[in-house]
Parts: C-alpha cells; structure tokens; sequence
C-alpha cells in the first residue's frame, strides 16, 4: 500500500552505499538531493569525507546531479565544488524534475538511483519516476521549518520500515 514510500536501499550515510551491488544491477548514474544529503542544511560547505566519495564515484564512471528544491545560487555554488551538473527549484515529489535530470545526464531510468534524506520528497518522487530510491539519514538536524513537519510524518513510514528489515522482508543494502 505504502510502496511508493520505500526506498529500495536505507544507509547512514553516502559514504555507506555499496557501490559494487549498485553497479552489478546496472546502476550508474545518480540524481542526488542537497540539504542534509550531500550538505548539511541551508550550507555551502562540503564535508571532504563528501567530497572525496564524489571522486571516487565520477573516478568509477558513475554520473552524478544534484536535484533540489532551493534556488540556484547555493545549489550552483555546491555544484561547482563537486563538478556535477544540477537542477534547481525541482519541486520534488513531481516527476517531471526526474525526468530532466535524466535528460540531462543522457541516462535511463532503470540505470540510474536517487539518493535523499526525505521520503516524501526524494524516495516518493523516484519511485514515481521509476528510479531506484536509495534513502540516508540527514546529515543534521537543523532543517527547513517545513521539513520538520514531514519528518512528523516520515515517523510512521520509517518505524514500518525498520520493523521490515528486522523481520528479513527487505534488507538494508539489497
């Protein structure tokens, strides 16, 4: 019932997606979220952790753009630094920002994942794309007002979440 909610992968961090079983399934392409995923919110700055996995992955041939809700000059700014192209003003959960950042990158959809820190944003705008939704735990905890609200939400998704992967139904690095 709540499918469209999941994420096919849930991991700490970035730094925590195995990129061997991504790449064995034919993924090679990634549209990634901003706040709290690759940045911590509202911020310009780059962990190096961060970004030395931005260089290992382009350094392994993986594609990467950051696709956003913000505006263009923190998402640029952020962009610039990793080398990746992007896409601002998304209003994700809606297709169709999906859509152009696969055009963008000249990538299909069954080669390429989404990786966010929200449900209703990232994983349910993927998984309407028909991309696999691989979901991280943000960065911080300081967020948009209106993630916060969210969040409230994301609550009950994630405890069913957790109860699956405890009970063997899905696993966290399938």
């Amino acid at each position: 019932m709540f499918e469209f909610l999941y994420p096919q992968i849930y991991v700490k961090s970035l730094l925590d997606i195995p990129l061997d079983k991504l790449r064995e399934i034919k993924i090679n392409t990634f549209i990634l979220d901003l706040d709290n995923t690759i940045t911590e919110w509202n911020r310009r700055e780059v962990r190096q952790e961060i970004a030395e996995w931005f260089e290992n992955i382009k350094g392994q041939g993986f594609k990467a753009c950051i696709l956003s809700n913000n505006g263009e000059q923190r998402v640029l700014a952020v962009a610039r630094s990793l080398g990746i192209p992007y896409l601002h003003r998304a209003q994700k959960p809606r297709r169709r920002a999906f859509f152009q950042a696969l055009s963008l990158m000249e990538s299909q959809a069954a080669e390429t994942a989404v990786i966010g820190d929200q449900i209703f944003t990232d994983v349910l705008g993927g998984n309407r794309a028909g991309l696999f939704t691989i979901l991280v735990v943000p960065l911080d905890k300081r967020e948009f007002p209106g993630t916060k609200i969210s969040r409230c939400l994301e609550y009950f998704v994630l405890r069913r979440l957790r109860q699956e992967l405890v009970v063997g139904r899905r696993t966290s690095d399938e």
